[in-house]
């Protein structure tokens, strides 16, 4: 057969090829308002609408599809895959390229450091959020699975507590909105830029916000500042509190706050190591601003400046000139460059596809509305479930009530098709029941089979009864949010990363004087905040000191006036002053009133004072409820001049005592019981938090509490061992006859 010979077109013109067209080439006068409804509103409103705008679950469309492509393949309990595997995965669901799929992956990576409580567990290279060079290594070398606190991402999600709708290819479900157990919206920063419109949400510490969400259930008037004290980042730095401008930030959703970095001077290579920086710059902005500012010799005191960020984590070196202030270069290096900077918020979430900005208040009450709705689902499906297996159990239990008859009617049908009509009829019972107990195996018409049954009937009574006072009740469906906020908080929560540092502190910050004249005093401290600071000489030559008719010494110290002040307050903050920051006086006046000399805040009354030369020993703090919290006195250390220190120790139980040791010492409690124990501190553990509440020391019957506490002196009980135990907490022992006429004072 003869092969027909192919002809071979010419090329077509560019005038051919637009007659074939339909329109083309033509020149359409159109008016600029069409062009933009036509041709650019839908591009916006895609952006806006599946882009760039979180909805109120916390996620991204790209971050959901992400996570949801990971749970379906079995990584929230599995080992870990390659990443190139779930790239390639999620692309059923979300229409782009593996790069741009890759990159949202890294961000919600354990090892890229982005988010407080990331999502996914990495391995290998994901790059560093603080570091622009360091580049995160290729899918097919990095491997990835689910962290398990994105367990509360998915919880129940097969139980109708969200919709689902067709993926762009219509040959898969995903879900609209993942059914999260806590407001991961505000727990984890996310920001994005849409058409017209933006988004910027810092992050906040899961408890605080777990807490302050509790708070909102419970009392939809709650004061958030109450729990929640400011953001929370991953990468740590100080973040100076403005009150009026993060009260600005909860109210509107509108604002900014400043965030530094941290530094530690080492004084042996005469260096400074900056160790945490603010979450909107990087280690390359921050040395390429310094250098900048060196060069221009705006800063003369640096020698050099380097990244020795490794493994362990971030680290910028600057070599400092000799006889260089390192505390001074900083704050002049906070001024001129990145290492501080704002962070700007603009908490613009999707409601119901609705861009909205909203307060922290008002976001967290919409997601208590949605996590509502979600409950309200889920008992709806678990109740739809109940009630469907229930009803075939009916129709199993009038079957068990006369088995016999059951079989005789299966025996007796001559066709298969008419043995569930004849149970139908026999049992008066529905087509689906007859199904169920047609299907029933021989080997189960037994009396332990029908005896658990019958108990089933009975358990489902209940659950459903229960499920559906559930409905019924807004209170109950409450309670089970609490809950699981409660759970979750326990469960995932961390202490704070970013330390909390007051604006007006800062503005207090001055130079020391060149030179403090040092001379011995005698120092005096009354109940009722009276401080007096008196010379020896002064001392010898005067009379009786003059206080308060009410008011009594309750600290007498002799020391130097080169010497630091600690004054503890009812309201658990500490003032730091000096004795050089008093004027020297006489026992014949009243002395410096504390509060006002300190500018407490108003009603604040200091309960003790603690004399330091050096940050050496520790504080302990007794309580009413007979814990006793040991913190080490160099959490009270600060490099700058700071004048107050709020949580200076715990306020979960009311104050006794506060006590500095520069070593370990045996102490006495006496309870309000009139039992005294006798221990020494070296039996606590010292903690570097400090508002620690403390061990249990001495164990108090209900209604009793600590009452006093007293230095342990040689000769104060006849038998000492009386008093003392060898495990902690103890009930300690009521004064033997030999004791009885001691008076133990504090």
């Amino acid at each position: 057969m003869a092969r027909k010979k192919k002809t071979v077109e010419p090329e077509m013109t560019e005038e051919q090829v637009n007659a074939h067209i339909l329109g083309a080439g033509e020149v359409v006068e159109q008016y600029i308002t069409e062009t933009l409804e036509t041709n650019y509103m839908p591009y916006a409103m895609s952006v806006i609408m599946s882009r760039a705008i979180p909805e109120i679950d916390g996620f991204k469309p790209s971050h959901r599809k992400l996570l949801y492509t990971m749970y379906k393949m079995g990584l929230l309990n599995g080992g870990r895959v390659k990443s190139a595997n779930i790239v390639g995965r999620t692309m059923q669901l979300n229409p782009h390229g593996d790069a741009a799929i890759y990159e949202t992956m890294v961000r919600l990576a354990k090892g890229n450091e982005s988010l407080l409580h990331p999502y996914v567990d990495s391995k290998g290279n994901f790059g560093k959020a603080y570091s622009k060079n360091m580049v995160f290594a290729a899918s097919r070398y990095t491997e990835a699975k689910l962290e398990p606190i994105a367990y509360e991402l998915f919880r129940d999600i097969d139980k109708d507590t969200v919709d689902f709708v067709d993926n762009y290819d219509a040959t898969m479900k995903e879900p609209t909105l993942l059914p999260v157990t806590f407001p991961s919206v505000l727990v984890n920063a996310n920001t994005g830029i849409a058409v017209g419109m933006a988004s910027s949400i810092c992050s906040f510490n899961l408890k605080e916000i777990c807490d302050t969400t509790v708070g909102l259930i419970k009392n939809p008037d709650f004061d958030i500042t109450e729990t929640l004290k400011a953001p929370d980042f991953i990468g740590g730095g100080k973040i100076i509190y403005d009150r009026e401008a993060m009260n600005e930030i909860y109210r509107t959703g509108r604002g900014g706050f400043k965030v530094r970095a941290k530094y530690e001077y080492d004084k042996a290579n005469n260096c400074i190591d900056i160790t945490e920086i603010p979450p909107t710059t990087t280690a390359e902005a921050i040395i390429d601003k310094i250098i900048e500012k060196v060069k221009s010799n705006s800063v003369r005191e640096i020698s050099d400046i380097r990244d020795e960020t490794d493994k362990k984590g971030l680290k910028i070196t600057i070599d400092l000139k000799r006889g260089t202030d390192a505390d001074k270069l900083m704050q002049k290096l906070y001024k001129m460059t990145p290492l501080e900077d704002t962070f700007s918020c603009n908490f613009n979430v999707l409601i119901a596809g609705v861009p909205r900005v909203l307060g922290v208040s008002e976001l967290l009450q919409e997601w208590i509305a949605y996590r509502t709705e979600c409950v309200n689902r889920r008992v709806y499906f678990d109740l739809t479930k109940a009630k469907d297996k229930l009803h075939l159990l009916l129709g199993l239990q009038k079957i068990l009530l006369d088995i016999d008859k059951a079989i005789k009617i299966v025996r007796e049908t001559e066709e298969e098709q008419e043995v569930v009509p004849n149970l139908m009829i026999g049992f008066g019972i529905d087509r689906i029941q007859a199904e169920y107990v047609a299907e029933i195996k021989l080997r189960h018409l037994n009396r332990e089979y029908i005896l658990k049954r019958l108990q089933d009937v009975e358990d489902l009574k209940k659950q459903i009864e229960d499920m559906e006072d559930i409905l019924a009740n807004k209170s109950r469906v409450k309670k089970i949010i609490v809950g699981e906020l409660n759970e979750v908080s326990q469960k995932y929560g961390k202490e704070r990363r970013s330390e909390i540092i007051y604006s007006q502190e800062i503005e207090e910050e001055q130079e020391e004087a060149e030179e403090i004249p040092d001379y011995p005093v005698t120092l005096f401290f009354t109940k009722e905040g009276y401080f007096k600071k008196i010379t020896p000489l002064s001392l010898r030559m005067s009379g009786e000191q003059k206080l308060k008719e009410t008011d009594e010494i309750v600290s007498t110290v002799e020391t130097t006036n080169n010497t630091e002040l600690l004054f503890f307050t009812d309201q658990c903050q500490v003032y730091k002053s000096k004795v050089s920051d008093f004027d020297d006086t006489k026992a014949s006046v009243l002395g410096d009133f504390v509060p006002s000399k300190l500018m407490m805040d108003e009603g604040e009354s200091a309960i003790s004072m603690v004399v330091l030369k050096e940050y050496k020993g520790y504080m302990l703090f007794f309580f009413e409820n007979g814990k006793v919290a040991k913190v080490d006195i160099s959490a009270y250390e600060t490099k700058t001049n700071r004048k107050k220190l709020i949580k200076a120790y715990s306020d979960k139980s009311p104050i006794v005592a506060v006590v500095y040791a520069e070593a370990d010492k045996e102490l006495v409690m006496r309870s309000t019981a009139g039992r005294y124990l006798l221990f020494n501190t070296g039996a606590i553990s010292a903690k570097t938090t400090k508002d620690s509440q403390g061990v249990s020391v001495m164990t108090l019957k209900k209604g009793h509490r600590i009452d006093s506490v007293t230095e342990y002196s040689e000769g104060m009980f006849a038998k000492p061992t009386r008093y003392r135990t060898k495990n902690l907490p103890a009930a300690g022992a009521i004064l033997s006859a030999e004791d009885q006429g001691e008076q133990l004072t504090f």
